[in-house]
C-alpha cells in the first residue's frame, strides 16, 4: 500500500511539474530544458562548450546539442569556434539572452502549491 501511496505522490508532483512547464513556456517561450542551459551559460564566468553544458544540466550531449541549436535560432546564445582547435565550439548568451535571462528573473509563473516548498531557500 505505502507504494501506491509513493506513486500517486509522484504523478501529483510530475502534474505540477508539467503544468508549470507549460505556464514557463507559454510566457518566456522557451522550455524549461533550454532555460537550464541558459541558466548554465548566465553562471558560468566563460563560455562554455556542449560538453560542459551537458554536464552542467545533466542532459543527454545529443538532446543538448538539440537545445543549443534551438536556442542559437532564437538568437538567444551565441556558437563561437575555438582559437586553438577549430572543431571545438563555444557557447556564450547573446545580448538577446541575457535579457531573457533576466526577464525570467522576474517571477511571472506561479509556482504550483505542491512544489513550491522545494523552492524555500530559493525565494530568499
Amino acid at each position: 500500500m505505502r507504494n501506491m501511496k509513493t506513486i500517486c505522490a509522484i504523478r501529483d508532483v510530475f502534474r505540477a511539474m508539467t503544468n508549470f512547464e507549460a505556464s514557463f513556456e507559454q510566457v518566456y517561450q522557451i522550455t524549461l530544458n533550454e532555460a537550464m542551459i541558459l541558466c548554465a551559460l548566465k553562471c558560468s564566468s566563460e563560455r562554455m562548450t556542449a560538453t560542459n553544458l551537458s554536464k552542467q544540466t545533466d542532459l543527454s550531449p545529443s538532446h543538448t546539442s538539440k537545445m543549443l541549436r534551438i536556442l542559437e535560432e532564437k538568437g538567444l546564445i551565441v556558437r563561437t569556434l575555438g582559437s586553438e582547435d577549430r572543431r571545438q565550439m563555444y557557447f556564450t548568451l547573446s545580448a538577446a539572452g541575457r535579457e531573457r535571462v533576466c526577464d525570467m528573473e522576474i517571477q511571472k509563473v506561479e509556482i504550483p502549491e505542491l512544489l513550491k516548498p522545494l523552492f524555500k531557500d530559493a525565494e530568499s
